[in-house]
């Protein structure tokens, strides 16, 4: 007779902290738009920390992000990403695992 045993759960953490920053002296405001809130360009908006620096942390379910900065109303890669990937519009999204 087979003894029922039961499978070793391999549930990671349900959430992860993520952090940005970004630093631009002429910025009056920074948001982050991706995957993780729908391309939103006003969803998630930096916190200005002085001295040109902007921070936000974030807590994500683990996985892969594509996003990119919202600066002024104007949408670029964030230079600090240490990955990007091409977007449907001839540029570059950054991601985050």
């Amino acid at each position: 007779m087979k003894k029922k045993t039961k499978k070793a759960s391999a549930k990671g953490p349900q959430t992860l902290p993520v952090h940005f920053e970004f630093s631009d002296p002429t910025a009056e405001t920074v948001c982050i738009a991706g995957t993780f809130n729908e391309w939103q360009p006003n969803a998630t908006p930096m916190i200005s920390i002085g001295q040109d620096r902007w921070v936000k942390n974030l807590v994500l379910p683990p996985g892969v992000y594509e996003y990119r900065l919202v600066v002024d109303g104007k949408w670029m890669p964030d230079n600090r990403a240490k990955e990007t990937a091409p977007n449907p519009y001839g540029g570059l999204n950054s991601v985050v695992k």
